[in-house]
This record gives structure tokens, sequence and C-alpha cells, in this order.
């Protein structure tokens, strides 16, 4: 399957988009998690960059993505480098201070 536009109904992006809006608040999924529910364990690539274009924030929670290592990102799009943090932990989600999250507590 190749990547499509977003925009297109049967885009990888959109199968992306789909498993994200399920990750519940107060909860993280990784970018390699993300992949493999959307049909492809090799695209934690893709999901980062499906989740830099991200039409819709407000339904579409990419900040509760993180890296295998539980670390949030650096360059979170929506609102500079704190700001994924910021969100996580306003849903509950424990973040050390050096952006961290445990997950083997909040993994989905």
């Amino acid at each position: 399957m190749s990547i499509s536009s977003p925009s297109s109904p049967t885009s990888v992006f959109d199968r992306i988009y789909s498993v994200v809006k399920t990750i519940p608040a107060g909860r993280v999924a990784t970018y390699g998690q993300v992949a493999f529910l959307a049909g492809n364990p090799r695209w934690a690539r893709v999901v980062g960059y499906a989740l830099h274009a991200n039409p819709n924030q407000s339904e579409i929670p990419c900040h509760r993505v993180v890296n295998r290592l539980g670390q949030c990102s650096k360059a979170f799009v929506f609102g500079g480098e704190n700001a994924q943090i910021e969100l996580l932990r306003s849903e509950g989600v424990e973040v050390s201070d050096e952006g961290t999250v445990d997950l083997k507590k909040y993994l989905m």
C-alpha cells in the first residue's frame, strides 16, 4: 500500500488516524504500536509523518503517541516542546521531568 493523501478515504494516514482515535484519555501508545494496529509494523516513521500532518487535533489525539521508550516528542507540532507533556498531564498521565511516560503503567 502506498502513502496517499490524508484526505483519501483509504489512505494510510486515515488508517493511522483511526487507530489514534481509539487511544483513551489517560493512556498512551507507541508509534510502533499504532503502526502495527494500522496494518504494518514497519510504519512507525509513517505514523510520525501522519501525526505531524494531523488535520484535526481535537478529534485525533496525537499527543497520546510516544516513542518506544515512552519519551514525548521534542518537536511536538501542536504547541511546541512542552505542549505534549502538558496535554498528557492534564489527562492524568504522569510524565517525568525528562518527558518520559512509564509504559508499564500507561500503555493502552
